[in-house]
C-alpha cells in the first residue's frame, strides 16, 4: 500500500514563506505525477501545482511566480516552496500522487494546515 505523509504547514504572516514536504512510503511501485492541492473553508479542493516524474511542472495562475514545486525521485518526495504568502493562500494543503508498476493508484495525504494572517 502507498501512504503519503505531509509536513511543513503552520501559521505565518503575509509576505513570509513556508515549505511543504510530502513523502510517499511503501514499496513495489513507481511514483509518476505528484502534486499539491488546497481546500479553503467553504470552497472546493483546487489544484495548486503538479510535477511529472521528468520534472515538467504546472501551476495555478494564483500561485505562479510565488510557489515552486520540486521533487526528489530517489526519495519519492515532493516539495512546495511558498513565498510571498497571502491571506488568500490560507487552506488545508493536500499532497497527491499517482503510482504505477506493482501498485497502481491515485493517493492523497492527510492534509496540512497553512494559515496566513497578521
Amino acid at each position: 500500500q502507498v501512504q503519503l505523509v505531509e509536513s511543513g504547514g503552520g501559521l505565518v504572516q503575509p509576505g513570509m514563506s513556508l515549505r511543504l514536504s510530502c513523502a510517499a512510503s511503501g514499496s513495489g511501485f513507481t511514483v509518476a505525477t505528484m502534486g499539491w492541492y488546497r481546500q479553503a473553508p467553504g470552497n472546493q479542493r483546487e489544484l495548486v501545482a503538479t510535477i511529472t516524474r521528468g520534472g515538467s511542472t504546472n501551476y495555478a495562475d494564483s500561485v505562479k511566480g510565488r510557489f515552486t514545486i520540486s521533487r526528489d525521485n530517489a526519495k519519492n518526495t515532493v516539495f512546495l516552496q511558498m513565498n510571498s504568502l497571502k491571506p488568500e493562500d490560507t487552506a488545508v494543503y493536500y499532497c497527491n500522487a499517482n503510482t504505477y508498476g506493482g501498485v497502481w493508484g491515485n493517493y492523497w495525504g492527510q492534509g496540512t494546515q497553512v494559515t496566513v494572517s497578521s
